[in-house]
Protein backbone atom coordinates (compact mmCIF):
# COMPACT_ATOMS: atom_id res chain seq x y z
CA UNK A 1 0.00 0.00 0.00
CA UNK A 2 2.82 2.35 1.00
CA UNK A 3 4.79 1.87 -2.44
CA UNK A 4 0.85 2.04 -4.34
CA UNK A 5 0.99 5.83 -2.53
CA UNK A 6 4.99 6.58 -3.64
CA UNK A 7 4.40 5.62 -6.66
CA UNK A 8 1.54 7.70 -7.35
CA UNK A 9 3.53 10.96 -5.72
CA UNK A 10 6.31 10.35 -8.45
CA UNK A 11 3.81 9.91 -11.14
CA UNK A 12 2.41 13.03 -10.07
CA UNK A 13 4.92 15.33 -9.65
CA UNK A 14 6.34 16.21 -13.04
CA UNK A 15 3.02 17.59 -14.00
CA UNK A 16 2.89 19.52 -10.27
CA UNK A 17 6.47 20.96 -11.24
CA UNK A 18 5.35 21.83 -14.87
CA UNK A 19 2.17 23.99 -13.66
CA UNK A 20 5.37 26.21 -11.70
CA UNK A 21 7.04 27.08 -14.74
CA UNK A 22 6.67 30.74 -15.88
CA UNK A 23 6.57 31.58 -19.19
CA UNK A 24 8.97 34.02 -20.27
CA UNK A 25 6.70 35.78 -22.69
CA UNK A 26 3.73 35.64 -20.10
CA UNK A 27 6.50 37.94 -17.64
CA UNK A 28 7.19 40.04 -20.59
CA UNK A 29 3.33 40.55 -21.63
CA UNK A 30 2.33 41.11 -17.80
CA UNK A 31 5.48 43.80 -16.94
CA UNK A 32 3.89 45.88 -20.62
CA UNK A 33 -0.02 46.07 -18.97
CA UNK A 34 1.46 46.91 -15.30
CA UNK A 35 2.82 49.72 -16.74
CA UNK A 36 -0.09 51.00 -18.53
CA UNK A 37 -2.34 50.41 -15.63
CA UNK A 38 -0.12 52.60 -13.51
CA UNK A 39 -0.37 55.68 -15.86
CA UNK A 40 -4.43 54.69 -15.44
CA UNK A 41 -3.78 55.02 -11.60
CA UNK A 42 -1.30 57.89 -11.14
CA UNK A 43 -1.46 61.86 -11.51
CA UNK A 44 0.99 64.51 -10.06
CA UNK A 45 -0.38 67.67 -8.87
CA UNK A 46 1.73 70.85 -8.76
CA UNK A 47 1.44 71.12 -4.51
CA UNK A 48 3.49 70.53 -2.06
CA UNK A 49 0.19 70.75 0.58
CA UNK A 50 0.07 66.77 2.04
CA UNK A 51 -2.35 67.48 4.43
CA UNK A 52 -4.63 69.38 1.87
CA UNK A 53 -4.04 66.44 -0.68
CA UNK A 54 -5.42 64.19 1.87
CA UNK A 55 -8.11 66.06 2.72
CA UNK A 56 -8.92 66.61 -0.95
CA UNK A 57 -8.66 62.83 -1.71
CA UNK A 58 -10.98 61.62 1.56
CA UNK A 59 -13.66 64.74 0.46
CA UNK A 60 -13.11 63.08 -3.29
CA UNK A 61 -13.80 59.40 -2.45
CA UNK A 62 -16.55 60.07 0.19
CA UNK A 63 -18.28 62.31 -2.88
CA UNK A 64 -17.74 59.52 -5.35
CA UNK A 65 -19.75 57.19 -2.31
CA UNK A 66 -17.01 55.18 -0.83
CA UNK A 67 -16.18 54.75 3.41
CA UNK A 68 -13.39 55.83 4.73
CA UNK A 69 -11.38 52.32 6.74
CA UNK A 70 -8.16 54.21 7.06
CA UNK A 71 -6.37 56.76 6.95
CA UNK A 72 -2.68 57.70 8.12
CA UNK A 73 -1.40 61.37 7.18
CA UNK A 74 1.89 60.03 8.72
CA UNK A 75 2.20 57.42 5.14
CA UNK A 76 -0.14 59.38 2.91
CA UNK A 77 -2.59 56.81 2.29
CA UNK A 78 -6.25 56.47 2.41
CA UNK A 79 -8.57 53.32 2.12
CA UNK A 80 -12.15 53.38 1.61
CA UNK A 81 -14.64 50.97 0.45
CA UNK A 82 -17.65 51.73 -1.97
CA UNK A 83 -20.47 48.86 -1.23
CA UNK A 84 -23.76 49.42 -3.34
CA UNK A 85 -24.66 45.50 -4.52
CA UNK A 86 -20.82 44.78 -5.25
CA UNK A 87 -17.79 45.73 -3.27
CA UNK A 88 -14.65 48.40 -4.43
CA UNK A 89 -12.22 49.06 -2.72
CA UNK A 90 -9.53 51.75 -3.35
CA UNK A 91 -6.73 52.85 -2.00
CA UNK A 92 -4.82 56.40 -2.47
CA UNK A 93 -1.45 56.87 -1.84
CA UNK A 94 1.07 60.62 -1.97
CA UNK A 95 4.08 60.98 -1.96
CA UNK A 96 6.36 63.91 -3.16
CA UNK A 97 7.40 64.29 -6.43
CA UNK A 98 10.44 66.43 -6.69
CA UNK A 99 10.48 69.85 -4.82
CA UNK A 100 7.26 71.20 -6.21
CA UNK A 101 4.46 68.42 -6.90
CA UNK A 102 2.73 65.54 -5.02
CA UNK A 103 2.15 62.04 -6.87
CA UNK A 104 -1.23 60.61 -5.81
CA UNK A 105 -1.63 56.63 -7.14
CA UNK A 106 -5.01 55.11 -6.47
CA UNK A 107 -5.32 51.34 -6.77
CA UNK A 108 -8.99 49.81 -6.69
CA UNK A 109 -10.73 46.49 -6.90
CA UNK A 110 -13.57 44.54 -7.39
CA UNK A 111 -13.71 42.22 -4.52
CA UNK A 112 -10.54 40.92 -4.70
CA UNK A 113 -9.61 41.46 -8.34
CA UNK A 114 -7.99 44.49 -9.09
CA UNK A 115 -9.88 47.16 -11.59
CA UNK A 116 -7.94 47.58 -14.77
CA UNK A 117 -10.11 49.54 -16.65
CA UNK A 118 -9.08 52.86 -16.81
CA UNK A 119 -12.74 54.71 -16.34
CA UNK A 120 -13.01 54.38 -12.72
CA UNK A 121 -9.52 55.67 -12.15
CA UNK A 122 -10.04 58.86 -14.26
CA UNK A 123 -13.70 59.16 -12.70
CA UNK A 124 -11.35 59.68 -9.60
CA UNK A 125 -8.66 61.64 -11.02
CA UNK A 126 -11.44 64.26 -12.81
CA UNK A 127 -13.05 64.33 -9.05
CA UNK A 128 -9.93 64.87 -7.30
CA UNK A 129 -8.79 67.70 -9.49
CA UNK A 130 -12.36 69.17 -9.27
CA UNK A 131 -12.41 69.28 -5.37
CA UNK A 132 -8.66 70.73 -5.29
CA UNK A 133 -9.37 73.30 -7.49
CA UNK A 134 -12.28 74.44 -5.67
CA UNK A 135 -10.40 74.06 -2.21
CA UNK A 136 -7.57 76.12 -3.69
CA UNK A 137 -10.22 79.14 -4.76
CA UNK A 138 -11.99 78.69 -1.00
CA UNK A 139 -15.23 77.59 -2.56
CA UNK A 140 -17.26 75.35 -0.44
Amino acid sequence: MKRLFVSGLLALMPLYLAGCVNKPNDQIMAGANQVELRSYQTRAFDTTDKPMMLRAIIATLQDLGFVIDQADEDIGAITGTKVSGYQIRMTVITRPRGETQLMVRANAYYNVDPIEDPAPYQDFFTSLSKSIFLTAHNVD
